[in-house]
């Protein structure tokens, strides 16, 4: 955003967001704000009208009569009333205005989140997103809940307060305004230097959360390695980055509120003075009361400036945060050209040509040629980078290829729509996620349709109805955590479940087994052959025994393919799938 326009465009943004869906909310609020404010401006009126009309006159009478001026009292004590019923109103509607808004824009930027593609969160931290669910959007509901209705009425009371005073005296009205000038240069000065330290600020914070969010996660990783004095270091120094930032910040926008009463303190000063010198000296007509009452307004017209100047640090806060979550929600969404409904799919998945690259500069796979037909299992082997997981998330198109033509069923999948192409396969990851939920839940995760007994029987088909029989609450356990009461080995036949249960033509196995210890393995094999069974299967191998019996088996190196064939064949060539089998070479 162009330095210059930030806070104007992003604070109008914010407003016209709320006045979209609270436009009667706030219609209701302005009203009680005017309403309150000339009742402000009707006590301030009423101190002239009080001490010519009746006080003086009550002085120069021998036997006064104070009915009348009861009676005035009164009057003003209904108006004061009113005014304070006003201002309980507008600030009740103002805090269910503020929270509905917290409401809306949590809904916008997680409904955003979900539709934007993998490379989006392959390049940002889960911490740094976090912190706009949480600091970000609650900057924003402080600035809606106070600094706007603060604003509103100080808009408000500043024109009705001037307007009065032009017809109190004119030369006095100059004398506020001077003040009043240089009470909004020294605000605006101010407020153009920390709003950088608030960007930093929130900035950060956001490190803060994404690297605790990192240590939370890593906390086995740390204490295995004994680094945990390395990352409180670490923490210290990002820790005082942010206590840094945010005391630049906070430094000067706290100057704005005692400079601004000082000024109005001197400006009251300066309207005393000129008023009684023009009363004394007889060239303008000025009375004590017209006086004490321009006192009472020069107060309201630069009390609002002085009450924004509070406001600046939540102003400037909501800015930033402002500027965070409209950056994440006007992210462009994934997009889906795709127009073809699959209707009943059969697995055929054919690459011709593909070329791929996460970015320009660095090309990933390189004329990568695979004919598959249904129901075949496909292994993928070769060393770390090799390409084989890149190949997988081009299937389902995570990603997009830059060259060449991948065909489902003999569509281009580009032609196919991307929620018909991934409801038609399931993918297990060599990182199991798991939900808070029972067991039960988490299975039936892979079809939400599913009934209980269909969850049960993809438990049993893989093998792991025993070990699920065996919790405390069996399919109803809860799970917290992903799954932290389970080991690894549990945790990743519950995914290899949720994929069963969707029972699709296509399954991928993205080093499935890999957590699974070799006699978990063993028992999990025949069930694993079971769900393959009928099945377009890509596999990436772990270990080279669990696919021997692929009808394809390609050997990727550097995203290039070096040999294609079944186990027998490849044997026969003695090239590097015979090193990695024989041993020679990891896998």
């Amino acid at each position: 955003m162009p330095k210059g326009t930030f806070k104007r465009d992003v604070l109008w943004r914010m407003t016209t967001f709320v006045w979209r869906h609270y436009k009667w909310s706030m219609a209701v609020v302005l009203v009680c704000v005017v309403v309150a404010s000339l009742t402000s401006l009707v006590s301030s009126l009423f101190t002239r009208t009080l001490i010519d009309d009746y006080i003086v006159p009550l002085t120069q009478v021998d036997n006064p009569q104070y009915a009348s001026l009861a009676q005035a009292l009164f009057k003003l004590g209904l108006v004061l009333l009113a005014g304070t019923v006003c201002s309980y109103a507008y600030n009740r509607l103002m805090i269910s205005i503020s929270q509905g808004t917290m409401l809306r824009l949590r809904k916008a930027v997680f409904e955003r989140m979900e539709q934007l593609p993998l490379s989006y969160f392959d390049q940002r931290s889960h911490g740094d997103m976090m912190s706009v669910y949480t600091n970000d959007v609650d900057s924003l509901r402080q600035m809606i809940s106070t600094a706007m209705a603060q604003v509103l009425s100080s808009v408000v009371t500043i024109v009705a307060t001037f307007t009065s005073m032009v017809v109190l005296s004119i030369p006095l009205t100059l004398v506020s305004v001077l003040m009043a000038f240089l009470m909004v240069l020294v605000s605006g000065w101010l407020g153009r230097r920390s709003r950088s330290y608030f960007r930093a600020q929130q900035q950060s914070l956001a490190q803060v959360n994404g690297f605790i969010e990192e240590m939370m996660t890593g906390q086995k990783v740390v204490k295995v390695f004994c680094h945990e004095q390395q990352a409180i270091r670490r923490f210290e120094d990002i820790n005082e980055q942010l206590r840094s930032s945010a005391c630049s910040a906070n430094r000067i926008a706290n100057i704005v509120m005692p400079v601004n009463a000082n000024l109005g303190n001197l400006g009251y000063v300066l309207i005393a003075v000129v008023g009684a010198t023009l009363a004394l000296s007889g060239y303008w007509t000025v009375s004590l009361g017209t006086i004490v009452a321009f006192l009472q307004l020069n107060k309201s017209f630069t009390q609002p400036i002085t009450q924004v100047s509070q406001q600046i640090n939540s102003v400037l806060n909501a800015s930033v945060g402002a500027e965070r979550v409209f950056a994440l929600t006007d992210e462009l969404p994934e997009v889906d050209e795709g127009t073809v409904t699959l209707q009943h799919p059969l697995g055929d998945v054919d690459f011709q040509d593909v070329d791929f690259s996460y970015t320009p500069q660095r090309q990933i796979l390189f004329d990568i040629d695979i004919n598959t037909s249904p129901g075949q299992k496909i292994a993928f082997v070769g060393g770390t980078g090799a390409g084989k997981t890149t190949i997988i998330n081009l299937i389902n198109r995570f990603y997009e290829i830059q060259g060449g033509r991948i065909l489902y069923d003999g569509i281009p999948i580009t032609d196919i729509t991307k929620q018909s192409l991934r409801q038609s396969m399931s993918i297990v990851l060599q990182e199991t996620r798991l939900f808070t939920g029972t067991v039960l839940d988490n299975i039936r995760y892979g079809r939400l349709d599913a009934t209980d007994e269909e969850c049960r029987e993809a438990a049993r088909l893989v093998g792991a109805d025993d070990f699920i029989r065996r919790l405390a609450d069996g399919y109803d356990t809860l799970l917290q955590g992903d799954g932290g009461n389970l080991s690894q080995g549990e945790r990743q036949l519950l995914a290899i479940s949720r994929a069963a249960v969707a029972n699709p033509p296509v399954l991928i196995l993205d080093e499935a087994t890999s957590s699974i210890d070799t006699r978990t393995e063993r028992l999990v094999q025949q069930g694993m052959d079971r769900l393959m069974q009928g099945r377009t299967t890509f596999v990436i191998a772990h270990r080279l025994s669990t696919v021997r019996n692929a009808d394809q088996i390609i050997v990727l190196d550097h995203g290039r393919i070096l040999e294609q064939g079944t186990h027998e064949q490849l044997l026969r060539l003695r090239g590097r799938y015979y090193q990695l089998y024989m041993g020679n070479l990891k896998v």
